[in-house]
Parts: C-alpha cells; structure tokens; sequence
C-alpha cells in the first residue's frame, strides 16, 4: 500500500492509533480536572497553571529524553524492543489515569507517558529511516507522517463524544464505566493494539549492527568549512517551525476577539493547517527523493516565515483559513525532507541519536510556541507572529548556509533556481562578479 514496504505500512499505522491516544488525553485532561475529578493540593498554582503544568511535562520529559533513548536503540542495534517497551508503558500510565485522584499523581502519570512516548518516537523513526531507501525516504517519510497527523487529528475529535456521555454500559462482563473512564481505557487500548501490530508485522532490518560509538554524537559545529553541523541546524530548523505552529491554540480567546468570530471559526483556522499537511506531506516528500531534499526545506521556510507573520494582521475569518492553510503546506514542505536528509546524514546504526536531534528539536518547539505566544501576546496581538516570521526567516537563513545537499544523483533543477536567485541578489546589493 502506497507503494512503500509492509514493515514501513505497519509502522505508520501503529505511530497513526499511539497519535491518536496521545492527541485524546489532551482533550480528556483538562476537562477531567475542571469536573472535580482530582482534589488536593495543586502546588499553589491556580486550576488552568496546574492544568498547563500537567499537560506541558509531557513535551519537555520526552523531548530530553530522547537523545538517551535514541542511543541506546544504536547501541543495541534493535529497534522494535524500544518500540514495545514505549508502548507497553503508554498502556499502563493511559490505565493509571482512572486510578488518578489527586494532581501529583496526575502529573506522575503525565511524566511516565512522556518517557514511554521517548522510546517510541525515536526508535519509529529510526526504523522507518533503515527501513526506506535513498531513493524513497523522503516518500515514506511522508507516509509516515500522514497517518501520524490523521492520528493526532481523530484523538480530539473521538475524545470530546466519549466523555460527553456520563456512563458506558460494557457488554458481557456487565459492567458501568463513566465517561472519563472510558477515555482513559481507551488510549490503553490504543498502546495495546498498537503492539500488537508492531510485534506481529514489524521486524528490525538484519543489515543493522550495534553502535559501537560511545557519545550521543550532538556536534553544534562542523569539521568542514561551515560554521554549524547540518543535523543541528535541521534541529533548529525544526525547533522553529514547531515554535511557529504551536503559537496559534493558546491565544484562542484573542484570535477569536480579534476577528469577530466564534470557536467554530476558530476550529476550521486550526484544522486548515493540519488538512495542508496531509494534502502536503506524501507529495513533497516524493519530490524530495527526485529533486533533492534542501531546495524544499528552503522553499519552505521562505512559504512559512510570511504567512505566519501575516497571520497577526489578518482581519478576516476566511484570511486566517488561508494564512493556516498555506503555512501547513509549508510546515510539510520542510519536515519530511529534513527528516530525509538527515537520515541521508546518518551512518548504518546511528538513526536513534541522529533522528533523534529532530523529533527532540519538534517536541521542544511544541511545548515552546505556546509559552511563547501566552507570554509575547501581552505586548500586542501581532507580536507573537511576528515572532514566529522572524525566526522561519532565521531558520530558512541557517539551512541555505549551513546544510549541502544529499540527493547529489538526482535532478538538480529546483537546487539550480536557488543558485540563480542567489545570484541575482548579489548582483542587486552589490554589482556582477567582474566588478
């Protein structure tokens, strides 16, 4: 199906039912919490810190974690124990949340679903990396990430019908759940069938050996004539556009003020985004094995960086579905090609730490983008955006100067426009070559 290996299918449909529980929870939390449903303490914060607190050590823990975890998957040389193991906490703490009656515990729980989370995002993609080709991992990659996406996007969707309902009555074994009960058995549910399809259709590739490098392998500078190493500055890279995605949902009551519009309105801007990236993802990513992987992370970028400034002068509801709209289509034009190329980057038995530097830099950027946007939108409701332009413009800087290209067999026609584009701009700043 889709023309990619029946491992790589399985992987992408586990990672799509792990997004969707994952996604759920975000949903089902706060609304568990602003029912009654933990008492105590909450460490003298106020309901919506504590809630903030809650949801936000989920993205930090897993972001840092993953660079140890990735390592260890290389320097075991096995992927799939990771992936089972990751799942297998995932079930347990998504079970441990109906068990949860006070905030501490919430926030336990919380932190062992960021490090299960930690074990399976690096070593799912380090084997969807091993398992793809020079010539398909910008395609698979892309696959990958749709059925994620579609994962992340039901979750919401599924979660706000099931705890609408106060009880569910579970046939044969006659016994009543309450809604929030049946919400947290479900992501459990989710971990579980996930397993079971990587445990029964997924197999680590024979040709990868155990890393014998001793050193998670993060270098800030180059050994050649750039100033950074490419697979940090594809972290940076990805860090900033996370950071610019994730500005949009914390700032919802402001948005919605701003344009004279209601939550409805609201939940079309957000989901135009994510509609981009499944339109966008498999598209591009194929482009990128023919064409070459840096012309659209650039491409990208130089698409991100406006469309996310403009967002903070729009005046209209369908402006803002536009302005999202396009920014997904080019967030997708830079995360599967930068996944592609450094996986290009990573030597045989390096995917888990190399990777990793990229799923760390995006988890990071998540959780960032709304801290960010909470705090900047005090100062203006453009600021944040603006925000958000300007380091997409910093990021499409970084990779034009500081990552070559790794598809050196392939077409060149889209690499040889940015040649000539740069040639015109120095010829417009500064005269022709001969002067």
């Amino acid at each position: 199906m889709f023309g990619i290996d029946r491992r790589l299918f399985a992987l992408a449909l586990a990672r799509m039912v792990d997004a969707f529980c994952n996604s759920f929870l975000i949903v089902v939390l706060p609304l568990y919490i602003a029912k009654g449903g933990v008492t105590g303490s909450a460490f003298g914060l106020t309901e919506s810190l504590v809630t903030g607190l809650i949801l936000s050590v989920f993205g930090f823990l897993n972001s840092t974690i993953q660079p140890i975890t990735g390592r260890l998957s290389d320097t075991t040389g096995k992927r799939k124990p990771f992936i089972l193991v990751g799942l297998a906490v995932l079930a347990v703490a998504n079970f441990a949340y109906s068990w949860a009656e006070s905030y501490p515990s919430l926030l336990a729980i919380r932190a062992l679903q960021g490090i299960g989370v930690a074990f399976t995002v690096t070593a799912t993609v380090a084997l969807v990396n091993e398992l793809a080709t020079a010539e398909t991992r910008g395609g698979d990659m892309g696959v990958f990430n749709v059925f994620r996406l579609i994962g992340y996007g039901l979750g919401p969707l599924i979660a706000g019908a099931v705890v609408s309902n106060e009880s569910y009555a579970v046939p044969l074994v006659g016994v009543t759940l309450s809604g929030f009960d049946a919400a947290f058995f479900i992501p459990a549910l989710g971990a579980i069938v996930s397993a079971f399809i990587v445990s029964v259709f997924v197999s680590d590739p024979e040709t990868i050996s155990p890393s014998s490098d001793s050193g998670f392998a993060l270098s800030v500078f180059a050994d050649d004539d750039s100033l950074l190493d490419p697979l940090f500055t594809l972290g940076l890279a990805s860090l900033f556009v996370a950071t610019g995605m994730a500005l949009f949902s914390t700032i919802q009551p402001v948005i919605n003020d701003h344009l004279s519009q209601n939550a409805a309105l609201f939940g079309v801007e957000f989901a135009a985004f994510t509609v981009a990236e499944l339109i966008t993802q498999i598209p591009v990513g194929r482009a990128s094995d023919r064409y070459g992987r840096r012309p659209f992370i650039i491409g990208g970028f130089l698409l991100f960086a406006p469309v996310t400034f403009l967002q903070g002068f729009v005046t209209a509801p369908w402006q803002m579905i536009a302005a999202r709209f396009a920014q997904g289509a080019a967030a997708a034009m830079v995360f599967a090609p930068a996944l592609a190329l450094a996986g290009d980057l990573a030597a045989k038995g390096e995917s888990g730490t190399k990777l990793s530097i990229l799923t760390m830099s995006f988890g990071l950027g998540t959780a960032i983008g709304p801290l960010a946007s909470g705090f900047l939108i005090r100062y203006g409701y453009a600021v944040p955006f603006a925000f958000g332009g300007i380091v997409s413009a910093l990021g499409a800087v970084l990779v034009y100067t500081q990552v070559e290209e790794t598809r050196t067999g392939a077409p060149r026609e889209l690499d040889h426009l940015l040649t000539r584009f740069e040639e015109l701009f120095s010829t417009t700043l500064g005269g022709s070559s001969d002067e």
